[in-house]
């Protein structure tokens, strides 16, 4: 894997699926602002339904991680080490503050009393992009293995409680364990995605896009047989459930529910098993995805070439669609701009607020097709105009 790409035009494959874990990102996000307030993960109160609709976007963190790596190793055809190092630490510094603040008061909460802040995937991504401007300069043998050792070795560290570590349990929380960082009522710091196993992803992200200067068939068996093998590694891992999540699957009084069980792998952060359950499939999607393309997926392409743009309009888009449904159906908009608490993000849901699954995926195919005018214009636009500012949005 010591091979860089040459400068190319834009991969579709990878701009297709990162365009399709766009749109199943959008259901779950839909289902946060508009869906009746439920845990999808509870096994004492989550149906089949409501589970597979919130486990099939557990693939949209590891994606956007792993395709992250990937597409900043296919820029260094076209930029310096030292130039792709300076562009991943500023993009890296813009998400993070886009995170914290612009994206947090203007489209998350639609407040601006910084009562809570809740430092989510582009936090993660951010510091992720900043770690990877320094690894970029090791030899892809050293990132494999630091970025092995993060995703595979994190667990081991779960027995650390973060209170164990007096003044440095904020540390841990945002390395390892998800939790407040503060507990001021009015200035709360939540960290949602603690960084270790993101980084590892990323890391491993880049040196998987070396493959994309192999020959295709040589590519196409390496994404196959890796994808196949961690796929196949999760079933087992979580099979024996001794090792790689902190929590075990057990036997449910159905077999549906066993299944939900063996499924149920821990996100915050993402356990081994976590990941080996969504980037094995990914692997997978990847060699599927460099098919010839059929017309119909031209929009989810599009999407794809812009995907931190759709991230803010869609999210703006079903947070103002909130808005009106609670004007509409309540006649106020009391304690739609108040999120004072983790419990209570992103703003205070009125009594019997929200609508089923099949209210939520109406809603969410419908913003998807709402959204597609605006992407496919700024697509145009960064097309056109190649300026650095616009890699940036």
């Amino acid at each position: 894997m010591t091979a860089s790409p040459t400068p190319r035009a834009r991969l579709a494959s990878i701009d297709v699926l990162r365009g399709a874990i766009m749109l199943v990102m959008a259901l779950d996000h839909v289902r946060d602002f508009l869906g009746a307030p439920a845990s999808p993960t509870n096994l004492a109160t989550t149906t089949p339904a409501l589970f597979a609709t919130r486990w099939i976007t557990h693939f949209c963190a590891p994606v956007f991680s792993l395709l992250t790596g990937v597409g900043a190793r296919l820029s260094l055809g076209r930029k310096s080490r030292g130039a792709l190092a300076r562009f991943l630490w500023t993009r890296g510094l813009w998400l993070i503050v886009l995170d914290t603040v612009l994206a947090r008061c203007l489209v998350y909460q639609f407040n601006f009393d910084f009562r809570l802040t809740v430092l989510d995937v582009l936090w993660s991504l951010g510091w992720s992009m900043i770690a990877l401007s320094a690894l970029i300069y090791l030899p892809a043998a050293a990132v494999a293995a630091i970025g092995v050792v993060l995703v595979a070795g994190h667990n081991l560290l779960d027995g650390i409680a973060p209170a164990a570590l007096g003044p440095l349990a904020p540390v841990w929380r945002m390395f390892h364990a998800p939790g407040p960082l503060t507990a001021a009522p009015d200035a709360a710091l939540f960290v949602a995605y603690p960084l270790i196993p993101w980084i590892g992803v990323m890391a491993l992200g880049w040196c998987l896009g070396a493959i994309y200067a192999w020959p295709a068939e040589r590519r196409h068996a390496l994404l196959v047989r890796l994808g196949g093998a961690l796929t196949v590694a999760f079933v087992v891992l979580r099979a024996v459930n001794r090792y790689g999540d902190p929590a075990p699957w057990s036997t449910q009084p159905s077999p549906v529910f066993t299944v939900v069980s063996f499924l149920n792998t821990t996100k915050y952060p993402p356990s081994l098993l976590f990941l080996l359950m969504t980037v094995g499939p990914t692997l997978l999607a990847l060699r599927a995805a460099e098919a010839p393309m059929p017309r119909w997926l031209e929009p989810v392409r599009i999407i794809g070439t812009v995907p931190l743009f759709y991230f803010l309009l869609h999210f703006l888009v079903v947070h103002a669609i909130a808005l009106i449904v609670a004007r509409v159906q309540y006649g106020s908009l009391d304690g739609m701009f108040d999120s004072p608490t983790i419990d209570r993000f992103p703003f205070t849901f009125p009594p019997g607020w929200g609508y089923g699954l099949p209210g939520v995926y109406a809603a969410w195919l419908g913003i998807v097709v709402a959204c597609y005018p605006l992407c496919r214009w700024y697509a145009a636009v960064k097309q056109r105009h190649r300026d650095g500012w616009l890699s940036y949005l």
